[in-house]
């Protein structure tokens, strides 16, 4: 309950001014003059003045308002690690039980977990957003149960009462961690990248060992270990095998007392790309298709580009002295046995043997595909004569032998089942072999005793793109020349640039043109794991998490060649993959998560939000602080206890107005003082 005086006056604040003025001048002249009842006359009107102010008794009936406590409660994964979850249990229960025990008290309870997206514990934040939601006179105090692992002290709020951090931990923890540092996003294939890599030891290491082991797996393949030295920046190259994502795992192995391993390990994936594409160009002779190839491999900047076409073979006399012609010399020497390992792609498009590249050379060009390197013949006439490479000390990783047969007739190239399934030609044509509407090609060499992938087929459904895999490298025949057609047009053309690019760049090994392939990629849940095949159903894929655990996922087929499977999964770590005939890796989550960059409980990051309120830091191994009530502004935390501050706050239920004068009365009052002042004056007469 609480008491006030209010006025409601009769008339507008200016006019009360100015009958009061006009009273006060009136009064001082009487008084001045010493005339008989001047001091009744002003008390009558100073009585009238105020009961034109209008005097009200109000009456305030009050509701008090229960203080408000935050208890901030840290579930993040930091607060896993050794005893902490036991002791941040039993510190909630004991302060939520004498905080219950606390009269006039209301309790928020906040628990806050890992941050999305791995940024960490985002404690302050949860508190600021609960903060807001509640009145600040109420706000008596936040008592944080955390091992002041926060990443988010940067929003701080302003609070109105003392904060206090009971921090979880032992002050005998200590911790071994691994850090990759200037990682980049890209690399170049076979050029070496320089990573910075430190192993660090923090809190209370009994041992100092030193050295270490480090272990190195780039993709699945078996890690290589090295012994390193603890504390100090470690300078290591990596070269990238192939294009693509490459996943490297970087591992220490567990030393006995440290606070966890999940530091021990970084997943790094980092994206290969290819400096230049070397690609050799050997056209036999001039013809409309040569262009054809010639355009499409200039149009991609990151080609380079070695084209030699034969204009003047040496059967040819026509009499012009060889001093007056201003051909270039074709430098076979130089591209076929000095420098043809530098090539991704040699592509002979209408060759045929001429005496111009002697048949060491030649066979300099199959090692080199044996030895991982890829060759496409794209065969015209010369192909099916004498003279064709088939016949030469390139045949036996020619993927198809040549009958002689030259068909000179009207087709339309059609995919092959087996092409449906080949990421070169996937989706090429229609959903069917049949059903695709490109326009026709007029020439086709009739294969035989073919030994690789036939992808697509022409006349009377005769092989017409064959490829095929010779030792480490690739090979690929396409049974016609007449490719140049689908470019100008003909018959409403086809997808020739497409075809030829991704035939070109799956010789040249780009990842995602393997018909053989075993990946995974984070998803929303867990993993997604993708098989491209040519079989009609790969195996079940055996799964290895990070904690050695294994798993079975069945793969169901999206398309024809893609099937897809999902594996739930949270754990942040390198995932092994295997199906009996393929292996690969996929790492989840970051390369290493900020909840275990440093795992060793520390207050100094929420020392400066604690120390505001001049609050207390309480290390909860100690006996749990006791509660006390403090007045704003005095210090809020000792030895044993921790103070919060009665809001003292209350709502208005009621509200109850009554005259201070009834109008009765102040009518009474000032008659009695009019005749008082009149019986005075009449007495003086």
């Amino acid at each position: 309950m609480s008491w006030d005086i209010v006025f409601v006056p009769l008339l507008s604040w200016p006019i009360l001014s100015i009958l009061g003025l006009l009273s006060g001048v009136a009064i001082g002249f009487a008084i001045w003059r010493r005339l008989a009842g001047a001091w009744q006359r002003s008390l009558a009107a100073a009585l009238v003045l105020l009961v034109l102010t209008g005097p009200v008794l109000e009456r305030e009936e009050r509701k008090a308002l229960n203080d408000i406590v935050f208890v901030l409660s840290d579930r993040s994964s930091s607060q896993k690690l050794g005893a902490r979850a036991e002791q941040t249990n039993r510190a909630e229960a004991d302060i939520l039980q004498k905080l219950q025990r606390r009269p006039n008290t209301d309790i928020r309870e906040i628990r806050v977990g890992d941050g999305a997206d791995d940024t960490g514990t985002r404690a302050l934040t949860a508190l600021t957003t609960a903060l807001a939601k509640e009145p600040q006179s109420r706000v008596a105090g936040a008592i944080l149960i955390s091992d002041g692992l926060v990443h988010d002290i940067e929003t701080m709020p302003q609070m109105p009462a003392p904060v206090h951090l009971l921090m979880t931990g032992s002050p005998t923890d200590w911790d071994r961690r691994l850090t990759v540092e200037n990682a980049p996003a890209f690399g170049i294939i076979g050029e070496q990248i320089e990573l910075t890599i430190r192993i660090e030891d923090q809190g209370a290491v009994p041992v100092d060992e030193g050295f270490t082991q480090l272990s190195i797996s780039v993709g699945a393949e078996e890690p290589i270990r090295f012994d390193v030295p603890i504390g100090r920046d470690i300078s290591l190259p990596v070269s990238l095998p192939h294009a693509g994502r490459n996943v490297i795992k970087f591992d220490l192995p567990e030393t006995a007392g440290e606070l966890t391993t999940r530091n021990n390990s970084y997943v790094l994936e980092i994206n290969g790309v290819r400096d230049r594409l070397r690609v050799l160009l050997v056209s036999g002779e001039p013809h409309a298709g040569g262009r054809t190839w010639r355009n499409l491999l200039k149009s991609d900047s990151s080609v380079d580009l070695v084209h030699f076409t034969i204009l003047r073979p040496p059967e040819k006399h026509d009499g012009v002295p060889v001093g007056e012609l201003s051909l270039i010399a074709f430098p076979t020497r130089e591209l076929f046995i000095e420098k043809i390992q530098d090539f991704d792609l040699i592509i002979f498009d209408r060759y045929k043997r001429r005496g111009i590249l002697p048949s060491e050379y030649l066979e300099n060009v199959r090692n080199y595909v044996e030895t991982g390197g890829a060759v496409l013949f794209a065969a015209g006439p010369d192909f099916a004569s004498a003279d064709s490479l088939y016949r030469s000390p390139l045949g036996p990783i020619v993927p198809a032998r040549p009958t002689a047969r030259v068909i000179e007739q009207k087709f339309q190239p059609k995919v092959t089942p087996t092409g449906q399934r080949h990421p070169v030609t996937r989706g090429l044509g229609g959903k069917t072999a049949a059903d695709s509407d490109w326009g026709s090609w007029i020439r086709q060499i009739e294969l035989a005793d073919v030994t690789g992938d036939i992808l697509m087929e022409g006349f009377e459904e005769k092989p017409l793109l064959v490829l095929d895999r010779v030792g480490e490298g690739r090979v690929a025949l396409l049974a016609s020349d007449h490719a140049w057609l689908w470019a100008r047009g003909y018959e409403g053309g086809g997808p020739q640039l497409e075809l030829l690019r991704r035939l070109s760049h799956w010789m040249m090994k780009e990842p995602d043109l393997e018909e053989e392939a075993l990946l995974a990629e984070a998803t929303e849940g867990g993993l997604k794991i993708t098989r491209r095949s040519l079989h009609d159903k790969p195996d079940a894929v055996t799964v290895t998490h990070p904690s050695g655990e294994t798993s079975e996922v069945i793969l169901k087929e999206v398309s024809a060649g893609l099937f897809e499977g999902l594996l739930p999964a949270s754990d942040a770590g390198l995932y092994r993959l295997e199906d009996g005939a393929l292996a690969s890796v996929a790492g989840l989550g970051p390369a290493s998560s900020r909840e275990f960059a440093n795992t060793i409980a520390s207050a100094e990051i929420l020392a400066p939000f604690v120390e505001a309120k001049r609050g207390g830091i309480f290390g909860i191994e100690e006996p749990l602080p006791s509660l006390r009530n403090i007045r704003e502004g005095r210090n809020a935390a000792g030895a044993s206890w921790l103070g919060l501050t009665p809001r003292g706050a209350y709502e208005t239920v009621g509200l109850k107005q009554s005259a201070l004068m009834p109008p009765w009365l102040a009518l009474l009052v000032f008659s009695a003082f009019i005749v008082f002042g009149w019986l005075r004056e009449g007495r003086k007469r």
